[in-house]
């Protein structure tokens, strides 16, 4: 029987014309940076830079309905492996063992990527590397419909800059210098160093100890 979904399906074949198939799955680590509203965009590993580029996190939809396909839809053009917010994860290619492989190398993507953030850092890479693998996926002829990587704020796309898609929440390379981007409840955002947000939780941890709450 057609799984529930199959709307989401038939939705990418009517959009991407060189794409006969689509793998949608649960895998729990990449799963769970769907649930976490995480997109998994930034240039961290070659591999992933060069076959896949960034990839992003498609809004909540309720299951079986269009509402799912719809929100892929927005991001169908350029990517080929998505994250369904609170959901799981789709990924599609020319044929069934490329979608697999695709859905595979997400969930060993999502599994290296939380490994690190658990040790402390996760070591983005340079401008310049991240356009020497793309100039290497174009002489590979690994296709045309490229996403890029976001590297501290910018997606790198075809060797130059975009502005960033979405916002940043509480993201660092692991260097003390890098600054945060916050989202306000109101839309804006504001930018603060590493220093000044650990000195402003310190004094909130201060105040708390302070009136003896514990």
């Amino acid at each position: 029987e057609p799984s529930s979904e199959v709307k989401m399906h038939i939705d990418v074949y009517k959009n991407r014309s060189d794409v006969n198939a689509v793998v949608h799955a649960h895998p729990p680590f990449a799963t769970g940076f769907a649930v976490a509203g995480l997109a998994l965009d930034q240039c961290i590993l070659p591999e992933i830079i060069i076959s896949l580029g960034s990839i992003p996190l498609a809004e909540y939809g309720t299951p079986s309905t269009y509402e799912i396909p719809q929100n892929v839809r927005k991001y169908l053009k350029d990517h080929n492996v998505f994250l369904l917010e609170n959901h799981g994860a789709l990924s599609i290619g020319p044929d069934v063992y490329k979608a697999y492989y695709r859905m595979e190398s997400l969930e060993l993507f999502a599994k290296i990527t939380l490994v690190a953030k658990l040790l402390g850092r996760v070591n983005i890479l340079g401008e310049e590397e991240v356009k020497r693998m793309i100039e290497l996926r174009k002489k590979w002829g690994l296709g045309d419909n490229y996403p890029g990587c976001r590297i501290n704020g910018k997606v790198v796309k075809d060797g130059e800059e975009l502005a960033e898609e979405r916002p940043k929440v509480f993201e660092t390379s692991g260097k003390s210098t890098t600054a945060f981007n916050l989202t306000k409840q109101d839309g804006g955002s504001i930018t603060i160093s590493v220093d000044e947000l650990i000195k402003i939780i310190t004094e909130v941890v201060k105040s708390i100890l302070n009136r003896k709450v514990f």
